[in-house]
């Protein structure tokens, strides 16, 4: 048990999915996982461990932003023995050939600042996805959904009115924002994990389309379902 989580040792598995909203670990969990068992609420922050196709995975909502998932990846890493994580999670489309519903796997993660930034001072860290498992998951959405690879955003502000921030990260090839991916990135370089994120586009700022809530959830089922494959390819 930790500040944040309340699983006992050995209720966490070393493969962990990460959806920053708690309703959705509940939702993934049970679509997904056999046997799911409820293993964390604290502050409502649901964590479920089952198994996929006989392999022990935890599903452990992050929160919003990056102080959040940098709070539950670093104890899932250092008191839970946690070895790879994959952010699962929906994200805007910054280019026109980027659609709604399509899949974004995150080769790199930009940002303006995370919590790891002090760290750093005034060298830009670049963070990157596990090779391994951004090659699976290319992999495992080959003739399931529309997938691009590349550079992604990860903000610290969800209402930005930067507009000139926007344009140069879309001129610049940048696929879509988010708000996790770079945190989750640099932890799992200092500690030695696995680490990608999953992203499902369900909104975009150059056509201003966005996904309905009720077509959401089987997109995102795809997006859980290149995570598993990802994960133990």
């Amino acid at each position: 048990m930790t500040f944040h989580i309340g699983a006992k040792p050995g209720e966490i598995a070393e493969t962990v999915l990460l959806p920053g909203d708690p309703y959705r670990a509940r939702w993934a969990a049970q679509k997904f996982l056999k046997d799911a068992v409820l293993v964390n609420e604290v502050r409502g922050m649901l964590g479920y461990t089952g198994t996929w196709k006989g392999e022990r995975v935890t599903i452990q909502g992050s929160g919003m932003g990056m102080p959040s998932l940098s709070i539950y990846v670093n104890e899932l890493i250092r008191d839970y023995g946690a070895q790879t994580l994959i952010r699962i999670g929906s994200a805007g489309a910054m280019q026109e050939r980027v659609k709604l519903r399509d899949v974004v796997l995150a080769q790199t993660a930009s940002s303006v600042g995370s919590p790891s930034r002090t760290i750093f001072r005034e060298m830009n860290f670049a963070p990157a996805a596990d090779f391994g498992l951004l090659s699976a998951a290319w992999t495992a959405a080959q003739g399931r959904v529309a997938c691009h690879v590349g550079g992604i955003y990860s903000s610290d502000t969800f209402y930005d009115e930067r507009e000139d921030l926007g344009a140069q990260l879309m001129r610049h090839g940048v696929l879509c924002v988010e708000m996790e991916a770079a945190e989750l990135y640099t932890l799992a370089a200092r500690y030695g994990r696995r680490a990608l994120a999953v992203l499902t586009i369900s909104d975009h700022l150059v056509t201003h389309e966005a996904l309905p809530a009720s077509e959401r959830e089987q997109s995102f089922g795809d997006m859980v379902e290149i995570a598993l494959e990802a994960a133990f390819s």
